[in-house]
């Protein structure tokens, strides 16, 4: 079922040539379909938009053939995230390094804050 709720290829409503949902025309993309084909929009501006969920829900399209290609990150921006990955992922208190990020909100790794603010079974009460 089409609803032409939102369809206003010629910009008049909108300011934006506007699509539905599922509905824009060939040759223009979002940037994550952008991005899944190794491009990115460039400096190029705004072709037009998909609207959908009563209009509370806005994608932004560019067109594929202004599109370039994604630039690829140096070995020093490669070195400066692996640094920084491996300082997010590391327990200051144990030392040990996780697959995952610690947790901002303790501030170490949940074995070493669990051991750290144990609570008593029958109070239920921090023990420090």
């Amino acid at each position: 079922m089409y609803r032409a709720e939102f369809d206003d290829p010629a910009a008049e409503w909108f300011g934006l040539p506007t699509f539905n949902y599922r509905h824009a025309p060939r040759g223009l993309a979002t940037r994550r379909q952008l991005a899944a084909k190794g491009l990115t929009p460039g400096r190029q501006g705004i072709a037009a938009q998909i609207l959908w969920r009563r209009g509370r829900r806005r994608a932004y399209l560019y067109r594929e053939d202004q599109a370039v290609p994604k630039r690829e990150a140096t070995p020093a921006q490669l070195r400066a995230l692996m640094k920084a990955w491996v300082t997010l992922s590391t327990c200051p208190t144990c030392e040990r390094e996780f697959d995952h990020y610690i947790p901002r909100r303790f501030g170490e790794c949940l074995d070493c804050h669990e051991a750290a603010t144990s609570f008593t079974p029958a109070t239920g009460l921090e023990v420090a």
